[in-house]
């Protein structure tokens, strides 16, 4: 028996490591292809039209082997390092507030050893921790209120809180809703679940009217050309991106040809490369894409749901929800589905902190994809096939003494 569960354990999910890789070779190509002309004409990249391509390759070759060893870590040993991934992260937040570089009237970045790094990209996943090991070890409470639901509303409120007075308004709503999925997975009551889904509504609709910035942000993408600028105001990035799509057609005007990108579009090469993929590969380059995305999101799932133990089965579930909706969202603002916010794409999108935090989420579910079950036998096929059965060896006939 404990021979066949190091084979058990040594089986991984292919299929998501080999998505993996393809996207990500695939993002270094589309990176330099968005970035050249831009770093080569732009002093922050100091003339260098490879900077972005050099930059993302190095987080590439750092993030990948971070993949792959967490691929073998036992994701079950993370549940000791709960309440230390929350603290970090509640730390680093508080950082950002204090010492962060402010851009465009936004404190979202913090300078360490050198390195930007976005905090709330850490915090996403030092939440998810938390309240995976908590909902893992009290499942009989979370249907009560008081025992099961609050702690985890405040711990999300916490998060979220800080994430606002960045202000960051996306990704406070994409770790909500995370946190509101995973409440859901881990057992909540259903009724307090849809007077919660109430709630978060309101106050989203209230965060966004207060602030004009915001309340211009949602009026604009349902009609950019009505910025009261002719189209050059806050609406300008939205059309630009229908400009890219629109001339894509069916198969793109081909690799390395984009208009958008020659200093028409900002953030080509990160928030909006899902644009300049569009063009230059047309409807069918971009469907594959979400295909390849679309497979990622159903072997998530269905890790999720094999997973021998709840906490791997919640950890699974929340890595599957983040990457969905951060998809989602990138892809949803792009096309003018969504208000313009910054949230990258996932393995494409230039952005160190985001593709290291992804790698290593996606180390984590092969890991948990080596103690998945296989299909369900019925309890009589079960039994036979884990019963140690041996015929009794034949008896010697006994000779008589003579």
């Amino acid at each position: 028996m404990e021979k066949r569960t190091r084979e058990k354990m040594h089986r991984m999910d292919y299929g998501i490591l080999l998505m993996v890789t393809l996207l990500c070779a695939f993002g270094l190509v589309m990176v330099f292809s968005a970035s050249y002309y831009y770093a080569q004409n732009h002093a922050g990249a100091n003339y260098d039209g490879y900077f972005y391509l050099k930059k993302q390759a190095t987080y590439m070759l750092i993030s990948y082997p971070i993949m792959i060893l967490l691929s073998f870590f036992d994701y079950r040993q993370l549940e000791k390092f709960k309440v230390l991934g929350f603290f970090i992260s509640v730390g680093l937040l508080v950082a950002v507030l204090l010492f962060g570089e402010e851009v465009n009237g936004a404190k979202r970045w913090i300078v360490i050893a050198g390195q930007s790094i976005q905090p709330s990209e850490i915090a996403k996943f030092g939440m998810m921790l938390y309240m995976c090991a908590f909902m893992a070890k009290k499942q009989a409470v979370m249907h009560e209120f008081k025992r099961g639901m609050l702690p985890m509303l405040l711990i999300i409120g916490v998060i979220c809180g800080l994430i606002m007075l960045q202000p960051n308004m996306s990704m406070a709503v994409i770790i909500g809703l995370m946190g509101y999925a995973l409440l859901f997975a881990g057992g909540a009551d259903v009724k307090q679940m849809l007077l919660l889904g109430v709630v978060l509504v309101a106050l989203f609709i209230l965060f966004a009217v207060i602030e004009p910035y915001r309340f211009k942000r949602l009026t604009t993408f349902t009609d950019p050309w009505g910025d009261g600028m002719n189209g050059l105001g806050s609406g300008y990035q939205l059309i630009q991106s229908f400009y890219a799509l629109g001339s894509g057609g069916l198969f793109g005007l081909g690799l390395n040809n984009s208009r958008q990108k020659l200093l028409y579009m900002t953030y080509g090469e990160s928030d909006f490369i899902f644009a300049i993929l569009g063009e230059e590969l047309g409807f069918v380059g971009a469907v594959v894409v979400m295909c390849a995305y679309g497979f990622i999101i159903y072997r998530g799932i269905r890790v999720a749901l094999r997973c021998r133990d709840r906490f791997g089965s919640l950890l699974a579930a929340g890595i599957t929800i983040v990457f969905a909706l951060q998809v989602f969202v990138n892809i949803g603002v792009v096309t003018g589905s969504m208000p313009t916010t910054g949230q990258a794409l996932p393995f494409i999108s230039a952005g160190g902190t985001s593709l290291l935090i992804f790698m290593a989420a996606m180390g984590v579910l092969l890991n948990i994809s080596r103690f998945t079950a296989e299909k369900q036998l019925p309890v009589a096929a079960k039994s036979r096939r884990h019963t140690d059965y041996r015929p009794a060896a034949p008896r010697r006939p006994q000779t008589l003494e003579r």
